[in-house]
């Protein structure tokens, strides 16, 4: 195992209560209302991905050009920005800011490959971008996650094949798109229909011991 690859939501922090909360206001804003349970579903998932569901939800998926819809993405993108302001490194979710640091001790390479557009500024703020040497920029891509593209992305940048990469997630589409990129798949309380390669309960559990422990088994 040479890389280590992450999801930003869910993974290193939780900023899906955001996400929620942004949505949830745009939607409300052109009269669709949705809750947590919907929510699930855009989890892992493009910005635009994420409108598309919501306009389906509330049966105007025809009602807007394309242009409006960029500009209704936008419009969430904007709150969200501002309520992200306020993340600081007491954000980080529990484990995570040790795992960084035994997989940098150990000279693995870490990169990033989140959907989110805003995934620099968020690990500046939780002041840990200094431990990836790659960040896959959503905005380069032609398709979004469960497509593996994203991770192989990743591994491209870090000039490491896929099956010696890791990568770690939190929605089932992610888990799709490492499973689909050929790297060893971390599913953190990811719903039973998904299958990774090791199932773990919260960040929490995450050591590199462990992970190269079911790396290995993976691989015999």
């Amino acid at each position: 195992m040479k890389a280590v690859i992450f999801d930003l939501d869910g993974v290193i922090t939780d900023t899906a209560k955001y996400h929620f909360i942004a949505w949830k206001k745009l939607a409300a804003s052109i009269g669709i209302q949705f809750d947590e349970t919907f929510n699930e579903q855009l989890k892992g998932i493009s910005r635009m991905d994420s409108l598309q569901r919501i306009l389906k939800l509330g049966n105007r998926l025809n009602d807007f050009t394309i242009e409006e819809k960029e500009k209704l993405a936008e419009q969430k993108n904007n709150e969200y920005v501002k309520l992200i302001a306020a993340i600081t490194p007491q954000d980080l979710l529990p484990g995570i800011a040790s795992f960084l640091k035994e997989l940098k001790d150990s000279k693995i390479k870490i990169g990033l490959a989140s959907a989110s557009k805003n995934g620099p500024s968020i690990l500046e703020r939780l002041q840990i971008a200094s431990y990836f040497d790659t960040i896959v920029d959503p905005g380069q891509l032609k398709k979004g996650k469960p497509d593996p593209e994203i991770f192989r992305a990743a591994a491209i940048q870090l000039k490491i094949i896929p099956n010696e990469c890791a990568g770690i997630e939190d929605a089932l589409a992610g888990i799709q798109s490492i499973n689909g990129a050929g790297m060893f798949s971390v599913g953190v309380g990811v719903p039973l229909e998904a299958q990774p390669d090791w199932r773990v309960k919260s960040t929490g559990d995450l050591t590199l011991g462990e992970l190269k422990m079911h790396f290995r088994q993976k691989n015999l």
